[in-house]
């Protein structure tokens, strides 16, 4: 489950909102269980993208062990 302040990459393509799969961003808010707000910003933490997105066009970046299911 997503929640707020996880780190996402994008699995699809937004050419309309200039973002590529692969892109990382933060969700910064959590409008229901199936969308979210994410922040994509820049290596200088300037931000080039605020948008909507639903919660299969994102996964989650995980950064410690964790067995798999």
């Amino acid at each position: 489950m997503l929640q707020l302040l996880d780190v996402v990459a994008l699995l699809v393509d937004h050419p309309e909102l200039s973002l590529s799969s692969g892109q990382v961003g933060t969700i910064v808010h959590v409008h229901d269980d199936e969308t979210f707000e994410v922040e994509f910003s820049d290596d200088d933490g300037v931000t080039y993208a605020l948008v909507d997105l639903k919660a299969p066009e994102l996964l989650k970046l995980r950064y410690d062990a964790e067995a798999a299911a």
